[in-house]
């Protein structure tokens, strides 16, 4: 018992220090690809929507490329490949050397590629479901595209779109656990290297476990909170 306590000590003596500074960097690495993965999955979806044959062609090839490779192979890819491309680049102009992709920077973009692949889709079937009428109106208005988009749609975009956002976002946190491949300190690598060296298996990826089932719970919260939020706006307007 003395010694479990000192394994999870802060301090020299323990592993608590390095674990913590994993949950804060898994925290941030999901904090980070959200926006950017929120993003690219809104151009998509703008894009399935086209007129233009080309950009709804280009979104489909995109969506289904990044659903379709396990998200390890797209980590790999991007850490490793992004890497290899630069290397060549450079030598194309005749200078030697490479440049080094940071593991966090690699692993947001992996994910986040991939979180707008599937996002795409929720956020396509929300613009599916606002009728046309919401448009029309709008344009009677003289509301403009972007004045109608920001004023208009968006608002009933979030509130549809939102539990099969917030389900993906859950998928984003468990996903997060990949990048310890390409040495991120994150949660699962610093786990790891305490069971290592410790010998104590079981009780350092316990301890994994119960962090991200914290994430997932206060996430859970979260989500829920703003989903009733949204429908007390719903409500009054």
């Amino acid at each position: 018992m003395d010694r479990t306590l000192t394994l999870l000590s802060f301090g020299p003596n323990g592993w608590m220090d390095q674990i913590m500074y994993g949950f804060l960097v898994t925290g941030g690495l999901a904090l980070a690809t959200l926006p950017f993965g929120l993003f690219i999955g809104f151009l998509l979806a703008l894009a399935k929507q086209s007129e233009v044959k080309q950009l709804r062609l280009a979104a489909e090839i995109f969506t289904t490329i990044f659903r379709g490779l396990p998200e390890l192979l797209t980590l790999f890819l991007v850490y490793f490949g992004l890497q290899i491309g630069f290397r060549q680049t450079l030598l194309f102009f005749g200078v030697e050397g490479g440049i080094e992709i940071n593991s966090f920077l690699a692993g947001m973009m992996a994910l986040g590629v991939v979180f707008s692949a599937f996002s795409s889709e929720v956020l396509l079937s929300a613009f599916k479901a606002i009728p046309v009428g919401q448009y029309e109106g709008a344009y009677a208005l003289g509301l403009g595209k972007v004045r109608t988009m920001t004023k208009v749609i968006l608002p009933q975009l979030v509130r549809i779109a939102l539990p099969g956002l917030g389900n993906l976002w859950m998928i984003l946190l468990k996903d997060t656990a990949l990048v310890s491949v390409i040495g991120l300190p994150d949660i699962l690598r610093q786990a790891g290297i305490a069971a290592r060296v410790s010998k104590e298996a079981f009780l350092f990826f316990g301890i994994a476990c119960l962090l991200y089932l914290l994430l997932a719970i206060v996430s859970s919260i979260f989500i829920s909170a703003v989903e009733r939020r949204v429908r007390r706006s719903e409500v009054r307007v």
